[in-house]
């Protein structure tokens, strides 16, 4: 485990995250969970998972990107997640790419258990290896 992994939390970020993933709507999945993206001018943007009935249900992660785009940031610096329980609750493929889309080098990923304990914590390559971005589009 990294120098990076072993630091605490901070607890205030904690109580946030918690908050935020006991508001999820998730009445189908009974999977609640709790994101908080931090822009390059270091708001924080929060949000929850969103289910519907149909199963096309927002993620945690894209509730809080979106939040961040709709505020006009661009830029990534951290993403944290916190799910119900002490396994790990790593962002999904659609959502690796939605951070992948704001995200460089620099930007940190972390995964939180149930009480906020730092199980893992990747950089973008870590999370999704030799990915697909905009510089690989052809321009016109």
């Amino acid at each position: 485990m990294s120098e990076a992994s072993r630091q605490p939390v901070d607890p205030a970020l904690v109580a946030e995250l918690i908050a935020v993933r006991d508001r999820a709507y998730a009445p189908y999945s009974h999977h609640p969970v709790g994101a908080m993206v931090e822009s390059e001018s270091g708001t924080r943007y929060f949000g929850a998972n969103v289910e519907v009935a149909h199963y096309k249900s927002l993620c945690a992660e894209a509730s809080a990107i979106a939040a961040m785009a709709s505020a006009g940031e661009r830029h990534l610096r951290h993403v944290y997640v916190i799910g119900p329980g002490e396994h790990l609750c790593s962002p999904c493929g659609d959502c690796r790419q939605r951070i992948r889309e704001f995200a460089d080098g620099e930007t940190r990923i972390h995964v939180l258990d149930a009480r906020g304990g730092r199980l893992r914590h990747y950089t973008m390559e870590e999370l999704l290896p030799d990915a697909f971005g905009p510089e690989n589009l052809v321009q016109p």
